[in-house]
């Protein structure tokens, strides 16, 4: 299936990270294991689970935290406190763990070999925090094939919002139209599409529970081996 060069002109390509080249739930999961236990009742009773992660991640590491403090059933009242507790430590336990529980997905190296064999210039952006990004895709032996790499912290706000496509697109020194966004959820698509950018989306990664077809896209592959040139 010749899709990229059947479907897009581009120049350049934005690639998102968990979700989309790694399957990264089993880090999380131990993480915030790890990190529950390090707070008080009723936090450290509370059990997550993939199924729960997977609907939760994609929106940066501080949108899933808040998340999975507010359904362990503490006081709302204590949620900020709690938070302050939680953030460093879920850092401190995500980063001794970071890429042990995780796995590229089938396909990932062979697509991104295929873009650069291309001369499509690649970035990496991802809400994933930049001192947790970074070591992941090194470690995964994914870091080659990138130009640059954005976390999200990187900029003022993360996706949906179209600012960390735009800002991207402008160091890469490519116009939006002719950069393709590669990602697996609606935040990926919202976001390209507010950017002006064309959007391609995996059908393996995490939508926050919802049918990722149903997601507004110009395109979707079941494995990043679809993208090859005409």
């Amino acid at each position: 299936m010749t899709l990229l060069g059947a479907c897009f002109d581009v120049d350049a390509v934005i690639v998102d990270l968990d979700g989309t080249m790694v399957d990264t739930l089993g880090d999380f999961v131990v993480a915030l294991k790890l990190m529950l236990a390090d707070l008080p009742a009723p936090y450290r009773n509370h059990q997550v689970d993939r199924a729960t992660v997977s609907r939760l991640v994609g929106k940066g590491s501080e949108h899933l935290l808040s998340s999975v403090l507010s359904l362990c059933g503490g006081p709302v009242s204590a949620l900020e406190a709690v938070y302050a507790q939680a953030w460093p430590s879920y850092q401190r336990h995500y980063l001794d763990i970071n890429g042990q529980h995780s796995m590229v997905y089938p396909g990932v190296v062979v697509g991104l070999q295929r873009l650069r064999a291309q001369g499509l210039k690649l970035a990496c952006l991802t809400n994933k925090p930049t001192a947790l990004a970074l070591p992941l895709l090194k470690a995964k032996g994914l870091a080659r094939f990138f130009e640059m790499n954005f976390g999200g912290d990187a900029f003022e706000r993360k996706k949906p919002d179209p600012l960390p496509l735009l800002k991207t697109c402008q160091a890469l020194a490519t116009s939006p139209q002719r950069t393709l966004m590669i990602g697996d959820s609606s935040n990926d698509a919202q976001a390209a599409r507010a950017a002006n950018c064309p959007v391609l989306l995996v059908t393996y990664g995490y939508n926050h529970g919802e049918p990722i077809r149903d997601v507004d896209a110009d395109a979707f592959v079941d494995s990043l081996e679809e993208l090859t040139p005409d």
